[in-house]
């Protein structure tokens, strides 16, 4: 069989491009490397979104939530509800190897996958392929030693867990800060290392007083200046303004961000700019430089992922439809 459109990434994105793929009569499969909005359900057990219900929807289905501001269970929950509602059909544990042009009478693309269990290798096909396959999957390596022990993560899940250890969390944006606020208040020693000199404007206004008293009570304690060299399993090495310090940790959160896939890009053979990772496509359609291949979500944004939300996200996918059954 061939598809009418394969979509990578099962993110809202993703998912939006899908069901509206489906809206206008056209054969869809919606494949990810791991299960349905697979980022969200990798989020912070706790959170809660910063958007309303209603800038969250995707495809015309209410998003019905307990309060104003839905939880993370309630987006995942809600998102596969939308999927089943569709029928898209999903396959999930499937990591993309790669997608080429092919030709046999009609231009097509040949998609290789590899099952994330069983490594095994299968090959799709399809007229058109939308690439949705956002950041979170990608951390900001601090490439220093250490960075791969057992007791170091680039995500955070439960405060818990970490009931009277001593934890270090590297960065000074809003993940960073939300956690040791949030690992603070579950009895937990926390000590945040920052490369920068103070908290930045990016930090949420509402947030930013409140881990500013800590720091300055002592209940958070905070090295700026500080640069990471050495992850231990028992401690951490940092250069502060020059000089050398240890600090003891039983866990380690390195919240340092997260970037696309770009090479994965590249080699589908779309054009990317060398300094914002942007990939060329068209400002309306979002078709590439790679005729048939498009790109929806916040991968459009590249390295500066701020600037592509859920709420704008989904919008990508309307015109992508759109421009599928024109061509």
């Amino acid at each position: 069989m061939i598809y009418n459109v394969i979509v990578i990434g099962a993110g809202p994105a993703g998912l939006s491009a899908a069901v509206e793929a489906k809206k206008k009569g056209l054969s869809v499969l919606l494949v990810d490397k791991g299960s349905i909005v697979n980022s969200i359900q990798h989020f912070p057990t706790s959170m809660v979104f910063f958007s309303t219900q209603e800038v969250l929807e995707v495809g015309g289905v209410p998003f019905i939530s307990t309060a104003p501001h839905p939880t993370r269970v309630e987006a995942v929950s809600y998102y596969s509800r939308v999927a089943r509602s569709y029928g898209i059909e999903f396959k999930g544990n499937s990591r993309v190897m790669s997608v080429t042009k092919t030709s046999n009478g009609s231009a097509h693309f040949r998609v290789e996958l590899k099952n994330e269990v069983s490594a095994e290798i299968g090959f799709l096909s399809a007229d058109k392929v939308v690439i949705a396959t956002g950041f979170y999957d990608q951390p900001n390596m601090l490439d220093v030693p250490g960075e791969n022990l057992p007791n170091v993560s680039h995500y955070f899940r439960e405060p818990g867990l970490h009931f009277g250890q001593k934890v270090v969390i590297v960065g000074g944006k809003n993940s960073a800060v939300e956690t040791a606020l949030d690992l603070y208040r579950h009895g937990v020693d926390v000590t945040l290392l920052y490369r920068k000199e103070a908290f930045g404007k990016s930090v949420k206004y509402w947030i930013l007083p409140d881990i500013e008293n800590r720091v300055k009570n002592g209940e958070i304690k905070a090295r700026f200046n500080c640069v990471v060299k050495e992850f231990l399993p028992d401690r951490v090495i940092v250069d502060v303004n020059g000089k050398r310090e240890e600090i003891d940790s039983d866990f380690v959160y390195a919240l340092t961000g997260y970037h696309p896939d770009v090479s994965f890009i590249r080699g589908l053979g779309v054009e990317v700019d060398e300094n914002t990772g942007i990939p060329v496509h068209h400002p309306e359609t979002f078709e590439t430089n790679v005729k048939g291949i498009y790109v929806a979500g916040s991968i459009v944004a590249g390295y500066d992922c701020n600037k592509i939300f859920i709420e704008n996200g989904r919008e990508h996918g309307k015109s992508i439809a759109k421009d599928l059954v024109a061509a």
